[in-house]
């Protein structure tokens, strides 16, 4: 067959000789996501027990599960009126920035891009239920587009005269 979309399941047959296997992502040469073990993304957290930058979790992206955590939390948002306020922690239902990492190197392109590579979720390692769910930001593709209010990062952010992040 010339194209193939889910459910379906198929077998490739290349031309090369590729160590390629299920769950691997073929793309075309323009295409090509980013990789890297670092990168920025909203969260919304999901979980009682508050999410600690530091703590390990398990990262699940599109079909691989690595250990990784929240290295920090550059600012939670008021859902109510899109500020942002620096905090050590998220709690339940709150949404907030972060820099990621993972043990490997992923495969992924900006939420705006491409849902399905842009997105995750954060699985507690011990009682194996999902926490959380983020967005990741890919800040070469966010600096050619105006970013959303809750998106910026403090240095892109509109200051007071205190200094103050509005």
């Amino acid at each position: 067959i010339d194209e193939a979309f889910t459910p379906q399941s198929i077998t490739l047959v290349l031309e090369d000789e590729v160590d390629c296997s299920r769950g691997d992502m073929l793309v075309r040469p323009g295409n090509v996501p980013r990789s890297d073990n670092q990168f920025d993304a909203t969260i919304v957290w999901m979980s009682a027990e508050p999410m600690l930058p530091g703590k390990s979790y398990l990262i699940k992206h599109t079909t691989q599960t690595v250990l990784g955590q929240v290295d920090s939390l550059k600012y939670r948002v008021d859902v109510n009126t899109l500020h942002r306020t620096p905090a050590p922690e998220l709690q339940l239902n709150e949404i907030g920035r972060c820099r990621i990492s993972v043990n490997q190197p992923l495969f992924f392109d900006a939420y705006r891009r491409n849902r399905s590579t842009g997105s995750f979720i954060i699985i507690d390692r011990v009682s194996n239920i999902t926490v959380g769910a983020g967005m990741i930001s890919d800040r070469a593709v966010d600096s050619e587009r105006k970013l959303a209010a809750w998106e910026a990062s403090e240095s892109d952010a509109p200051t007071s005269s205190s200094g103050e992040v509005k």
